[in-house]
């Protein structure tokens, strides 16, 4: 079994290298394609041919297009170097070290705050299918899936900043500056995770191993937390982990609204100014992070769910037959 689970750990350790090398590619042919001069937008409309000639040859933009992205991928897998913003004319992998962790920081507070108040609507709703507190939990779980982040956000600065002035719209310096951005950040994971608590709640519900347990006498209480919700979160793992995800990609714009110093306004900033090492930097960071969120992930819903489990077991005892 061992054995057959490192293969399958490999597996994915393979697929995982293939998807980040996928969107390194995907992301500097994006880049390449867009119409435009990064040359002229650097020198201006008043650069003479000879100065915008000069700046391309620096930047190395004369290059083929198998040579730029051959260059672009060495740099990027061997050497650990995601370039220097053509504007700024700062590494982009020093300014990731100072912003990622702030970004990572609310990506993980919305999860944190998701899966807190998702799991126990989606537990009570499952509990008392069809009841009013069934119909309250998902009401609240369709409001809170319907509901805009950016608006959400931008209501929330007009009435509790610009009106009340309880709460600041912009910092990182206090913990008050954080209470807006987790709130508008975590409403649609709460929504999305409560229904499909409740949707693997109902359908362990009606599994044998519960109707056993319920004949045995057991309370109520032990086996919904003891026999049900275990398995029920087996699917819901995964759901926590894509919406880890999500969370990074939706701190960019949560962190437009708070102004926020993350990897949300430089990228942002970046897109706009046409800083492409930027824009590249980004997007292959964010894809290595997701791609390892979701290489965890497969990992630990292969420890704990018992049909893969047993499925290795079972190839196990056949080849020692």
């Amino acid at each position: 079994m061992v054995e057959r689970m490192g293969k399958y750990i490999l597996k994915r350790l393979v697929m995982t290298l293939f998807v980040i090398v996928g969107a390194a590619i995907l992301i500097f042919s994006i880049m390449y394609f867009v119409p435009g001069d990064p040359a002229m937008l650097l020198l201006g409309s008043e650069a003479s041919p000879a100065e915008l000639e000069a700046k391309r040859v620096q930047l190395g933009l004369t290059d083929p297009y198998l040579i730029r992205l051959g260059k672009f991928l060495y740099n990027t897998f061997f050497h650990f170097d995601l370039g220097t913003s053509w504007f700024r004319g700062i590494p982009v992998l020093t300014e990731l070290t100072g912003r990622f962790p702030r970004t990572l920081f609310l990506g993980i507070m919305f999860v944190i705050i998701s899966t807190a108040i998702a799991l126990p609507l989606g537990i009570t709703a499952a509990i008392h299918q069809n009841g009013w507190q069934d119909r309250i939990c998902m009401v609240v779980a369709m409001v809170c899936t319907s509901v805009p982040d950016f608006w959400l956000a931008l209501m929330m600065v007009y009435l509790f900043s610009l009106k009340l002035g309880w709460l600041p719209s912009f910092g990182i310096e206090r913990w008050q500056c954080y209470i807006m951005p987790v709130i508008a950040g975590s409403l649609h994971g709460i929504g999305q995770l409560a229904r499909q608590t409740r949707s693997s709640m109902l359908d362990v519900c009606r599994s044998d191993f519960v109707t056993t347990a319920r004949a045995k006498g057991l309370p109520e209480k032990k086996v919904i937390y003891s026999h049900m919700l275990p398995n029920a979160l087996i699917p819901v793992i995964t759901i926590i982990g894509g919406s880890f995800g999500r969370s990074i990609a939706g701190t960019i714009i949560i962190e437009q609204v708070f102004s926020m110093p993350g990897i949300g306004s430089y990228i942002t900033t970046a897109i706009t100014g046409r800083d492409y090492p930027v824009v590249q930097g980004c997007v292959i960071v964010l894809a290595i992070f997701i791609a390892i969120v979701m290489l965890l992930v497969d990992l630990v819903y292969a420890y704990v769910d018992p049909r893969i489990k047993a499925q290795y077991v079972a190839q196990s005892k056949r080849r020692t037959k």
